[in-house]
């Protein structure tokens, strides 16, 4: 009922999972990231434990492989299921049950994992593939995003349109981004609108949130509110 990509940004190091389905509030269960160690999505019947317990897995020092594997021999659903696993290194696994609807598969790439089911065939996880790789000049969030269209316009979720979602982590335990849409008519336009809002004061705001290595962050307004008001100037 949904494809999603995962992808490491080579530039920054950045961690990013963009979904799309047919399904109410499809960002709410399936997409996982935990900065520094990897990302999963889970998806087909879903199981929202794979994201859950496989993080722990990945965080105790399993192979993506290693991972997939423990979480299948603990599920008797398994062959309903399908998930992919990217970890911090890179390395990518995938897993897809005999039960899940057609079409359904899974493809990567150089720093990309793309997994989807119900879908209207192969191309489009091949489309997402595609404008992905095609578009590593454009920031990270919008190159997500660009791939998504492109596979929705290749056939996406053959039931059609409901839900979309976008998850980027850094290096610290916050998101970068977090953005879901529930329920929409056309959910990644209104996801891509919602990231173009995110960079007139999201973004440029985060840089003087807390972090570990800074626990305080910048609380003063004045240096915030310069900056914003400068991150907006350089955009124009």
């Amino acid at each position: 009922m949904t494809w999603s990509i995962i992808a490491r940004d080579s530039a920054t190091g950045q961690l990013g999972i963009a979904v799309a389905t047919r399904f109410f509030a499809v960002g709410a269960l399936v997409p996982h990231i935990a900065p520094g160690i990897g990302a999963i999505a889970t998806q087909a019947l879903v199981n929202p434990y794979y994201g859950i317990d496989g993080l722990v897995l990945l965080r105790d020092g399993k192979s993506p492989h290693e991972t997939i594997a423990a979480l299948l021999a603990r599920d008797g659903g398994r062959e309903s299921r399908q998930v992919h696993v990217m970890d911090s290194k890179g390395r990518i696994a995938a897993h897809s049950g005999k039960d899940c609807i057609d079409w359904f598969g899974h493809i990567a790439g150089d720093g990309f994992s793309i997994a989807g089911n119900m879908l209207a065939g192969p191309a489009v996880l091949d489309e997402t593939a595609r404008v992905y790789a095609a578009n590593e000049k454009l920031p990270f969030a919008e190159r997500l995003i660009k791939a998504m269209f492109a596979g929705e316009a290749a056939g996406g979720d053959k039931r059609g349109k409901q839900s979309a979602a976008l998850l980027i982590h850094g290096t610290e335990q916050w998101p970068l981004l977090d953005l879901r849409v529930d329920d929409h008519a056309d959910p990644l336009r209104e996801l891509e609108r919602l990231e173009a809002v995110s960079r007139e004061h999201w973004v440029p705001f985060r840089s003087f949130m807390p972090t570990r290595d800074n626990p305080a962050g910048t609380s003063d307004r004045t240096k915030i509110d310069a900056g914003i008001a400068a991150a907006s100037k350089s955009r124009k």
